[in-house]
């Protein structure tokens, strides 16, 4: 797919972070982890970057780097060693978690599940971000890649997600008039597609919007427990923990 071209950028973070990549994970990614890590760099650099102004340096690493950013490839939630990497990094910095067995138990792709978490930590860091759409009762998560998910294109020859555009929080745009997201599947201001969904609070509660049925049904059946958007939900009522890096290495000794 051609790379995006630069349009204006709407989160400029005033910097550009270093995103740790590393893999704890027993489980086969099905895929190479140094092309992966070039293949979301370059989907960072061509396609999310020009959108959304949300540069980022992912760097291979066996662990955390201090000041960094962090992408760890876990095999589940019930993984002993996961529970110790809570929600951020050591540092309180941004954190994603792609659990590699349980994605490919559900039939999907690492690298699909990777820049799904990859993108949306870069457009709304902070799990804070939340915005009026259609519906005046109603304050929609900016979640960048749930509407559109299970849609993919390669990327170095690696599935990347397909992603929303700024244009698509902003209900005043006509449908077909701009471009929503980057595969050009979406025809208006907040389009849930089939395989998508998203993420509202409505009347002091979390709850989520789907297109379909079926959507519905498998969203019931996965385990989404570590997901960043999970963490959105449960930041409202606790505070978001830090990795506890002693923890980590005492059970990672066990292993």
């Amino acid at each position: 797919m051609r790379a995006a071209r630069p349009t204006f950028g709407a989160f400029n973070q005033g910097g550009i972070p270093t995103i740790a990549c590393f893999n704890k994970a027993s489980t086969p990614l099905g895929v190479d982890f140094d092309a992966l890590i070039a293949a979301m760099q370059a989907f960072v650099d061509s396609y999310v970057m020009p959108v959304w102004g949300a540069p980022a340096k992912l760097v291979k690493s066996k662990g955390y780097v201090k000041g960094a950013w962090a992408v760890v490839f876990l095999d589940n939630a019930d993984q002993p060693v996961a529970l110790a990497y809570h929600d951020l990094t050591p540092d309180g910095l941004p954190q994603s978690k792609v659990f590699v067995k349980t994605t490919l138990d559900s039939h999907d792709l690492v690298s699909v599940s990777a820049s799904h978490e990859l993108v949306e930590m870069l457009v709304d860091p902070a799990i804070n971000i939340m915005t009026t759409g259609p519906d005046p009762k109603v304050m929609y998560a900016y979640e960048s890649a749930d509407p559109v998910e299970q849609l993919s294109f390669k990327v170095n020859g690696i599935p990347m997600t397909d992603f929303v555009y700024p244009a698509y929080f902003e209900v005043f745009h006509k449908a077909g008039s701009v471009r929503f997201d980057q595969m050009k599947k979406v025809n208006k201001p907040f389009q849930i597609l089939s395989g998508g969904y998203q993420i509202v609070f409505k009347n002091g509660k979390w709850s989520q919007i789907f297109a379909s049925v079926s959507k519905k049904r498998r969203f019931g059946r996965e385990d989404r427990r570590g997901h960043r958007s999970e963490q959105r939900v449960h930041a409202a009522r606790n505070k978001l923990r830090r990795a506890d890096k002693k923890k980590i290495a005492r059970m990672e000794r066990r292993i």
